[in-house]
Parts: C-alpha cells; sequence; structure tokens
C-alpha cells in the first residue's frame, strides 16, 4: 500500500511544484549574496546567511534556516492535510476501504508517504543549496569550517554535524505531519486541514512571544525548530536539540493515535 502512496506522490505534479517553490528561495537568497556580496550582520537574520560569503559549503544550512519557519511546514501541511480529507473531497476513499486494506494501513501508508516527501525536500533543499554555495559564494578556508563558537571544524566534522542537523529538520516536521494528518481525518476538505495545522503552528509562533504564555512554552511545537545551530558549536549544546526531539515526537506520537482513533470509527460518508 506504501507503495502505492510513494508513487501517486511523485506522479502529482503538485509534489514537483512544491519542491520547486522549496529550491527557489534560497537560490533566490544565493544569487543575491552572490550578486551584492551583502549579508546580514552576525547574529541577525537566518541562521548561517551570515557566514556563507566567506564558506558557501554553509549554505545548506542557511538554505534550511530560510525554509524551515515557513515554507517547510506550509508544504508538510499541505500533503498530510490531504492525505485523507483529500480522498473523501474526491470520492476514492470510500473505494480505497472497499479493498482489502485496514484503516490502520491506509492510515499508517498515508502518513509514510507524507515523511517521505519531508525526508525528500529536506535532501534535494541540501544537495542543491550544497551546489549553490560552492558555485557562487565563498570558498571554504583551507584550514576548515570555522564554527560557531570560533573553534575550527573539518570536513569530516563538519559532514557529520551537517547530517545531524538535515536529520534533526526532517524529525521537527514529523509533528507537523502527525497534525496535519489528524486534521485531514476530520475534515472532507484538505485546504481545511492544511490551514488548521497552519494555523496551529502560527499561534505557536505567537505564543512564543508572549510573556503570559511561559508555561507553555515547553510544549510549543515550533520552539525548538532552528536548535539544529547548536551542533555547530563547540563543544555542541546538546539541550535544546534533545527538548525538541521529544517534544516533536510527543507531537507525532500523540496526534498519529488521535488521527488512528478518530479515522478508526469515522463515517466515510460524512
Amino acid at each position: 500500500m506504501i507503495i502505492v502512496e510513494l508513487i501517486k506522490m511523485l506522479r502529482r505534479p503538485r509534489t514537483w511544484l512544491i519542491m520547486g517553490m522549496l529550491i527557489a528561495l534560497p537560490t533566490l537568497v544565493a544569487v543575491l549574496l552572490a550578486v551584492t556580496d551583502l549579508g546580514p550582520r552576525p547574529g541577525t537574520g537566518p541562521p548561517f546567511l551570515s557566514a556563507v560569503l566567506t564558506d558557501g559549503t554553509l549554505f545548506p544550512l542557511a538554505a534550511l534556516g530560510v525554509v524551515l519557519p515557513l515554507l517547510l511546514p506550509i508544504a508538510v501541511a499541505v500533503l498530510g492535510g490531504d492525505a485523507i480529507a483529500g480522498e473523501s473531497q474526491t470520492g476514492t476513499l470510500r473505494y480505497l476501504l472497499i479493498r482489502p486494506v485496514g484503516r490502520t494501513h491506509l492510515l499508517l501508508a498515508k502518513l509514510g508517504t507524507v515523511v517521505a516527501f519531508v525526508l525528500l525536500a529536506v535532501l534535494v533543499v541540501a544537495a542543491v543549496s550544497y551546489a549553490e554555495g560552492r558555485l557562487l559564494l565563498g570558498k571554504a578556508p583551507a584550514t576548515g569550517t570555522v564554527s560557531l563558537s570560533g573553534s575550527t571544524l573539518t570536513e569530516p566534522e563538519l559532514a557529520w554535524r551537517t547530517a545531524l542537523a538535515l536529520c534533526y529538520v526532517i524529525i521537527s516536521m514529523l509533528g507537523v505531519a502527525a497534525v496535519a494528518l489528524f486534521f485531514s481525518t476530520l475534515t472532507r476538505s484538505s485546504i481545511g486541514a492544511a490551514l488548521g495545522t497552519v494555523g496551529l503552528l502560527i499561534a505557536s509562533t505567537v505564543l512564543l512571544g508572549l510573556d503570559a504564555a511561559n508555561a507553555l512554552h515547553p510544549f510549543l511545537p515550533t520552539r525548538h525548530w532552528l536548535a539544529f545551530v547548536d551542533l555547530f558549536r563547540d563543544p555542541i549544546l546538546w539541550r535544546d536539540v534533545l527538548r525538541g526531539l521529544v517534544i516533536q515526537l510527543g507531537y507525532l506520537t500523540v496526534f498519529t493515535l488521535a488521527a488512528w482513533a478518530n479515522f478508526g470509527t469515522k463515517d466515510i460518508d460524512d
């Protein structure tokens, strides 16, 4: 079942349109930085963006910092929101369930497809951004990349820390995927499910800037999205990274179970 869903995802023009949009913004940023040679002041703007003018190998991390706060979660919300609601909206959900396929199996296949999209999107953005960084931006110093703490990282150190950062970003989107899947089981409108997910993320961002909501901050899904930056300090600061992983795995578990409980008893005619 999951193979069928993966093939459907890869064949849809929408998938590649979204992928193109995710690549387009970092590409525009890279071109502007290369043409103007002007980056944000250190400590301002997306992570690593001020460093890529002298070390283009860091541009994949800057690109993730550009797409992570908005474009990537919206993309995940759109695909996750369409998972069940889209089938219901087009009338194909009934036919899917007529096959000898259980609802749990179908739900997990849909979730697996969204997770596969997240994996593909992050890897494509990172690969394209790496090529752009090497071609358009600064060359890495011969002595190695400078960490955020001022120490020097060798190429192997930079490679495995970057791999950890990519894994962290992927896991950060799993919570979004589960929330979108849950909303997708609540409605027949894929747009409504996507907007519900985006609304939750916007609310989380707003509450993070509100001192009166301090008690809620440890549980908000968007709080530690950019904690992958701490992987490039020396020594690595694991606290926020681990907290971010716990939060996202918590959202993944709770909302996947909620989606399963709702979809398992859902009347597909409503």
